[in-house]
């Protein structure tokens, strides 16, 4: 049994001031089996997703859990949450894909769809007209009314939820009511034994032993040394005779002789560990977490809802843990995270993508990418690339030339005043993708309908149109219907264009071909005198010197590059940029469009 649907009418975040309109969702999020990544910018509505399940589903941790007036929409007075489960074991016929043990449990509110059973539950709330919140209660069934669920049922809902920036160390220390306690009594281990478990009847010598310390003998009823604790019960003694009964006595006990006062006194910790920081005490924290969640005398759904997977957490201990979850596949998780490393590691259509008012689930149904791209992205999407899925906007090129200039030349443009913010302000990530392989990635944010994506996205590509050749050593100028190559190819490349993605070609060759012959041509000389002391790099030669590198590729275009970004970056830099200069357009053309 899992969580495959969620639709929210006027929660939080997502929401609309239109009339309520039960066909009209605000939002409408597809769920998978075992592992689930929300991921989006702060604000972005992924706790909000959370605390929606968490309120029609509540958990197994003691936390009081209701509708508060910050859950309503702006202005509205009612809001809508509606879960949709589905069962993927088959029964003995075979006839069906339900699991008798889950679904025994929830009968009377099932329904059948193309004969396949799902269960639909909804929690709908309302203001009165003094603006005060009504009791709502859980509903399930196929109807829009549906039938209040009972307590035994809820009870076989409710899911583990680790909330972030978890105190670790305060759920794990010993006091009543400890979250650790909790987990403990519902393992089979613990769970009905409190009057024959082994722990019980050593618990009882431990207070026997205490009761005799303080009489002063020992075990086998034999004098001991120490008699400061028959001391101080005499003590005692003598203010009850006076106080309350010549008769009574006093008896010193450990509190409350009960299993769960054992449990509650229980900590965990790692074996020979002393003083364990945040880090291990959170991974201790989650192991505990998990184990009560795949506890095996348990029917009910097994949903872990984890909020910040990385908190207090090294990168690689990020790694193991998520590859550890997405083995687990009895077990459905839903985690929120800002880490590029779980980015990275989980699979590409395992992520939701939080965005604007939306959740754009990355499964191959909702998106444009092909199945060799999926194929091809889960070996290429590193800690480095996955970080397109954190930005505001995202610049695709192809080699470090690109990369290494590009921050440099957009602080300058936000200097002159021709863009607004620079790439840092405007949270635009650059991704490398160090091949042709750029088609692959920019259709990552492409859908196959509305809504669509709206982070931008900008690929620049060279024009590759050589405009010199080798022939025997001799390099020459290629003249002929060069220009109708060109334009031919630019329009190519931009024919790809759609929704959210702009394609920027360089119009002559390269990016360095380009830019020589633009309003920077004299910075770019001279640093291809001082990295290339060996060529002609005269006025009259630099193009075909510069070809020949090309041709070559010896050309050290990193170097350059960084050279070149320099020259901007320097308190006494003379640069000055044209923006309307035709062979910088695409460059200008593409920060405009991630950074405006």
């Amino acid at each position: 049994m899992y969580l495959s649907k969620i639709k929210l009418w006027n929660f939080r975040k997502f929401g609309t001031t239109e009339p309520f309109d039960l066909k009209k969702p605000s939002i409408d999020i597809s769920l998978k089996k075992g592992v689930n990544v929300l991921i989006g910018e702060n604000d972005s509505g992924k706790s909000a997703i959370i605390d929606a399940i968490k309120l029609v589903l509540k958990t197994h941790a003691v936390e009081w859990i209701r509708p508060t007036e910050d859950d309503f929409y702006k202005g509205c007075k009612r809001f809508r949450i509606e879960l949709f489960f589905h069962f993927d074991k088959a029964l003995e016929n075979g006839s069906s894909t339900i699991c008798q043990e889950e679904a025994k449990n929830f009968i009377e509110w099932l329904g059948w769809e193309n004969d396949v059973p799902f269960l639909r539950l909804f929690l709908d709330v309302h203001k009165n007209d003094k603006g005060n919140i009504i009791p709502s209660d859980i509903k399930g069934g196929v109807d829009d009314e549906g039938t209040q669920l009972d307590a035994a049922a809820r009870d076989y809902l409710r899911v583990t939820y680790l909330k972030p920036l978890r105190d670790a160390a305060n759920e794990l220390t010993p006091k009543k009511g400890s979250r650790l306690s909790q987990i403990l009594k519902g393992h089979s281990a613990f769970k009905g034994r409190e009057d024959d478990h082994p722990l019980m009847n050593g618990f009882t010598e431990f207070n026997s032993s205490i009761k005799k310390y303080f009489d002063g003998i020992d075990a086998d009823d034999k004098e001991i040394d120490d008699k400061k604790g028959k001391e101080l019960k005499e003590e005692v003694d003598n203010y009850i005779k006076t106080f309350y009964d010549s008769n009574e006595f006093s008896e010193f006990n450990v509190a409350q002789g009960s299993l769960n006062s054992i449990l509650e006194k229980l900590e965990l910790g790692i074996k020979d560990g002393y003083n364990l920081g945040l880090g291990t005490l959170n991974i201790l924290f989650m192991a505990s977490e998990l184990v009560h969640l795949n506890k095996k005398d348990w029917s009910g759904i097994r949903l872990g809802l984890i909020e910040e997977l990385e908190a207090h957490l090294h990168p690689q201990a990020q790694m193991k843990i998520i590859e550890s979850l997405q083995l687990n596949a009895d077990t459905q998780f839903i985690l929120t995270t800002h880490s590029p490393n779980i980015g990275s590691k989980i699979a590409l259509n395992n992520l939701i993508i939080c965005q604007g008012d939306n959740a754009f689930s990355m499964e191959p149904r909702f998106t444009k990418l092909s199945k060799g791209d999926y194929v091809f992205l889960e070996k290429f999407l590193d800690a480095t690339k996955s970080n397109l899925f954190f930005a505001k906007g995202v610049i695709f090129v192809e080699g470090w030339s690109e990369e290494l200039f590009l921050f440099a030349f957009a602080r300058k443009l936000k200097k002159d005043g021709i863009i607004s913010k620079d790439l840092t302000e405007a949270g635009v990530s650059i991704v490398n993708v160090g091949s042709r392989a750029l088609s692959r990635y920019s259709t990552v944010f492409l859908r196959q309908q509305e809504p669509h994506m709206t982070t931008p996205i900008a690929v620049i590509t060279d024009c590759d149109i050589r405009e010199y050749e080798r022939n025997n050593d001799v390099i020459s100028k290629i003249t002929e219907e060069l220009q109708a190559k060109r334009s031919e190819k630019i329009t190519s490349l931009k024919n790809k264009d759609e929704q959210c993605l702009k394609t920027f070609v360089a119009p002559r060759w390269t990016f360095e071909y380009s830019v020589l012959q633009s309003c920077l041509r004299k910075q770019l000389i001279k640093i291809l005198k001082e990295v290339h002391p060996d060529g002609d790099w005269s006025d009259e030669n630099c193009e075909q010197t510069l070809a020949d590198k090309l041709l070559k590729r010896t050309l050290d275009k990193p170097e350059i590059a960084i050279r070149l970004a320099n020259e901007f970056d320097k308190k006494d830099s003379a640069v000055n940029i044209d923006s309307n200069d035709d062979n910088l357009k695409y460059l200008i053309g593409a920060m405009e469009h991630v950074c405006n």
